[in-house]
């Protein structure tokens, strides 16, 4: 995270249960319902870290609020669940090691769930070989598969 004066903006999701989930990242306030976000997500989709976005203050929410990307900042996310807990040495862990090789960088929800960041200069292509060679379970966050696919949605 950086050292600038920091917010949090809400992320409401929708669940299959019908209700919502709410995420909130760190951002950096810019002005004007701008911020830029300084952490990657676990749970939203569409976003990544350093992107910009406009979330104007819910009075429901009593937050800044996502409501659209103002400028994309070309990082790219991907999240894994590890069945395996991350430990020192273990596949799980060698996975993430290989991912650092390649150029990603990540954050860990907990010792099975992380967040993972492709910045721009590395292929998202290649990130997905090397997962699917892993036999990980994964998924795309942003971009999302839809999008990436539509035809296979």
């Amino acid at each position: 995270m950086s050292s600038e004066p920091t917010a949090k903006v809400l992320f409401r999701l929708p669940s299959e249960e019908g209700r919502s989930i709410v995420e909130t990242l760190w951002a950096v306030p810019l002005g004007n319902d701008l911020y830029q976000l300084d952490n990657s997500p676990f749970y939203a989709y569409g976003v990544s870290w350093q992107d910009v976005v406009t979330a104007p203050f819910d009075l429901e929410e009593q937050m800044p609020t996502f409501q659209s990307v103002a400028k994309r900042s070309g990082n790219r996310t991907v999240r894994v669940v590890f069945d395996l807990p991350l430990a020192p040495g273990n596949a799980s862990e060698e996975t993430l090691h290989g991912l650092a090789e390649i150029g990603c960088s990540f954050e860990r929800a907990n010792s099975g769930y992380v967040s993972v960041n492709i910045p721009p200069g590395v292929e998202l292509e290649h990130v997905r070989s090397y997962l699917i060679s892993r036999a990980a379970y994964w998924e795309h966050a942003d971009p999302t598969f839809d999008s990436l696919f539509p035809n296979e949605a």
